[in-house]
């Protein structure tokens, strides 16, 4: 059985961070991502997940992790159910644990989007259908799915190259750490003492990542730029002081001159211009942020198939 497919397994694969794949089968959803992209460019018709059904848990708001997975399912011929804490039993107290063994005799596969990671290692913990990492509190894996299919596509595989991150150490920081040890590249992370990523993920990547107080040290010859939002959500009352704090870290043309010359941006979204980048640089040449935006929906469908054991896009 090759890795890509996991038909028969007695437990689902799930995907709850980045390095519950190896190096190798990341990789492979990549590729799968990209030839699933230049084939809905060209107009194929793919059916792979017909009469499959996705189950979307949302705590936080969203609007890319929704549109991609919703439209993604039903590019593949699937379906996909939305459920909120509003308008479903887990508003009413229903554990997540037993909300995920109803679900798993329900659905073939799950995916949350929660203020906390231990909620979905809870309901992943006692699925029988794979679990997907929305976004939580520690990580967002399926950003760095994205991102590094951006990355490919413009530059070729990312192994070896230097990669800068400007700004707090907060969720999307932390899966951008265990991507560079995953995928064997350099992360330089310029951020405030106060504002540094959690010790556990740098600690398990010393040999990837560097620290430094420094933007313009983080920028020089990098070969991609990322940052996001400042304040993330739930951390409203903190932004006058992250403001203050992460001024000097934004992403300016001034900043993107220190990188190398055919360097490019990454942001997540949404963005916040004249904060932690300026308008010129996220609207500007160098900018990805659009393509790495759509290529969610791509690296999304190409997870999706490779957690039900379906053959990769080729």
């Amino acid at each position: 059985m090759s890795d890509w497919q996991n038909d028969g397994l007695k437990t689902p694969r799930h995907f709850l961070k980045e390095d519950d794949l190896t190096s190798d089968q990341f990789r492979q959803i990549i590729y799968s991502a990209i030839a699933l992209k230049a084939g809905w460019k060209a107009g194929e018709v793919r059916q792979t997940l017909q009469n499959r059904t996705l189950a979307m848990i949302f705590e936080k708001a969203s609007t890319r992790t929704r549109c991609s997975f919703e439209a993604g399912m039903n590019q593949l011929g699937g379906h996909a159910i939305n459920l909120s804490p509003s308008d479903s039993q887990l508003g009413r107290g229903e554990p997540i644990t037993d909300t995920a063994r109803v679900l798993s005799e329900m659905v073939d596969v799950a995916m949350l989007r929660t203020h906390s990671h231990s909620t979905i290692e809870a309901f992943a913990g006692v699925s029988s259908i794979p679990v997907i990492n929305g976004l939580s509190d520690k990580l967002h894996p399926c950003q760095m799915l994205a991102d590094m299919q951006t990355v490919f596509e413009i530059k070729g595989d990312i192994k070896g190259a230097q990669v800068a991150w400007l700004g707090a150490g907060n969720n999307v920081c932390n899966s951008l750490i265990n991507t560079a040890k995953l995928l064997d590249f350099q992360l330089v992370i310029a951020c405030p003492e106060n504002f540094q990523p959690d010790q556990s993920y740098v600690s398990h990547a010393t040999n990837n990542v560097t620290l430094t107080e420094d933007p313009a040290a983080a920028a020089e010859g990098a070969d991609v730029i990322v940052t996001d939002v400042w304040t993330s959500m739930g951390e409203e009352a903190e932004n006058a002081e992250r403001v203050k704090a992460l001024t000097p870290f934004q992403v300016n043309s001034s900043l993107m001159k220190l990188a190398d010359k055919e360097a490019i941006f990454l942001h997540c979204l949404p963005a916040h211009r004249g904060e932690e980048v300026s308008a010129e640089v996220i609207d500007g040449p160098q900018s990805a942020v659009w393509q790495e935006a759509g290529n969610r929906l791509h690296a999304q469908k190409a997870l999706l198939e490779f957690l039900l054991g379906l053959p990769a896009a080729s």
